[in-house]
């Protein structure tokens, strides 16, 4: 009776490897990555559509967005801003200051270094003033451009995933 409890347990054992390594194999195949998750949407079938249907789908919907909304997200592009040397700025403006502070000081009969001394502090203050108003400015016009960019970008969402949901897929 051991020798049948043994090979019982051994059956019943190898079943339960077999049982678990077939479980492992049957994964679930990976999401879909097609047209509309380049703008940020996820894409699930609803009706058991295929990943080549679901493929096609988003294709035709993606081309009909951009005729319907006239805005096609991968054309655009955003230009890298010029960047300015604050470093090369902000000492032209305390060099500035200290020549003024040097001649005027020197002019009305008192000591040009203590006068190059104030005038270098005061353009020092110039070239910061004018660097955060530069800096507003810019935030101004990034925020501008961003809203300006954005307003297509989620109409050609929308025309998409009507699209879609039309042809029985759920978007987010």
């Amino acid at each position: 009776m051991n020798k049948i409890a043994t090979g019982v347990f051994a059956l019943i054992l190898t079943g339960n490897l077999a049982a678990v390594s077939s479980a492992g194999a049957q994964t679930s195949s990976p999401p879909i990555k097609g047209m509309a998750s380049t703008v940020g949407l996820y894409v699930y079938p609803k009706s058991g559509q295929s990943a080549s249907k679901q493929l096609t789908d988003e294709s035709q919907c993606y081309s009909n967005a951009k005729t319907q909304t006239g805005y096609d997200p991968n054309a655009t592009t955003t230009a890298a801003a010029p960047k300015k040397d604050d470093q090369k700025s902000g000492d032209k403006s305390v060099a500035q200051g200290a020549a003024r502070g040097a001649v005027i000081s020197g002019a009305t009969g008192g000591d040009p270094a203590a006068g190059a001394r104030r005038g270098a502090i005061l353009g020092g203050i110039k070239a910061k003033r004018k660097e955060k108003q530069d800096d507003q400015q810019a935030d101004k016009q990034a925020d501008a451009a961003k809203t300006t960019t954005q307003q297509p970008l989620d109409n050609f969402k929308r025309s998409l995933s009507a699209c879609l949901d039309a042809r029985g897929y759920s978007v987010k």
